[in-house]
């Protein structure tokens, strides 16, 4: 069983707890590590975002709870940098690389905020044709490395999050533009998330990737790492056990982890 989180939300964004609530509950399921992650500020994304000013007051708490905790569990400071955040990241322990907007005819577009939202997107900007806008959506994943620096790819097919909801599904041009970001991402060498946030929150049956992504990952050699994107605290490792399954279906073996710092494998 997975004993470890890097993806956390606090209230310092969107997040229902403070950090040292979510500690403690990790503390409760015997986790060796938890790594908070929150959002980057970016201009189109304030309500959940954190200002400049509040990650510097989200850094020092957590840096504080690091030392309050250090011979219980090992505490990160991360970030989940947006695509198109531009704000510097070298002061956090790593950094989850995730895309929420498409831009298109000068306008944001958040694929993940509500099922009416991205329908209403795909509607006005690519005339019903969903698989044009997750096209530029992945289009935008696969360079999501190099532009934030990422030491972890966040929730790979979040374009997908309402999928269920609105009746679409992973058509053959969905899948292969899938399958261009994954093989452009994989020489970074860096994990991508199985992420059961979705799952947590009702929005999604099933974790980020989707069986058929995960697979596709699988054969071109990437590899893993769990994730809850918890929001709640008693939400925070919940479906680790239906991901786990799925990632040892799709014929993984490893799991990446943070330890001491630094990056390594466990076995599933």
């Amino acid at each position: 069983m997975i004993k470890c989180n890097y993806h956390t939300h606090t209230a310092y964004c969107d997040g229902e707890d403070k950090p040292e609530e979510l500690v403690k509950a990790a503390l409760e399921k015997g986790f060796f590590a938890l790594g908070f992650s929150g959002h980057s500020y970016t201009q189109m994304d304030k309500d959940f975002a954190m200002t400049p000013e509040k990650a510097a007051v989200y850094r020092a708490e957590i840096a504080e709870l690091k030392e309050k905790y250090r011979d219980k569990i090992e505490i990160l400071c991360g970030i989940e940098q947006d695509y198109f955040s531009e704000e510097p990241t070298d002061c956090y322990d790593y950094v989850i690389g995730s895309v929420h907007y498409v831009f298109k005819n000068g306008e944001y577009a958040a694929v993940d905020n509500t099922a009416e939202i991205i329908k209403n997107a795909v509607q006005k900007l690519y005339g019903g044709d969903f698989d044009a806008l997750a096209e530029d959506y992945f289009s935008l994943v696969s360079d999501v490395v190099r532009k934030t620096n990422a030491d972890i790819i966040g929730h790979f097919d979040l374009v997908s999050k309402y999928s269920e909801q609105n009746g679409w599904g992973e058509s053959g041009r969905f899948l292969a533009a899938a399958e261009r970001a994954v093989k452009s991402l994989v020489p970074y060498g860096k994990p991508f998330e199985i992420n059961t946030g979705a799952m947590a929150r009702g929005r999604r049956s099933i974790p980020y990737p989707s069986p058929a992504i995960l697979r596709m990952i699988k054969e071109n050699g990437g590899d893993i790492i769990f994730s809850s994107d918890c929001h709640d605290k008693n939400f925070l490792d919940y479906g680790f056990e239906e991901a786990q399954v799925l990632a040892e279906s799709a014929g993984f073996r490893r799991a990446a982890v943070i330890k001491n710092g630094k990056f390594s494998f466990i076995s599933l």
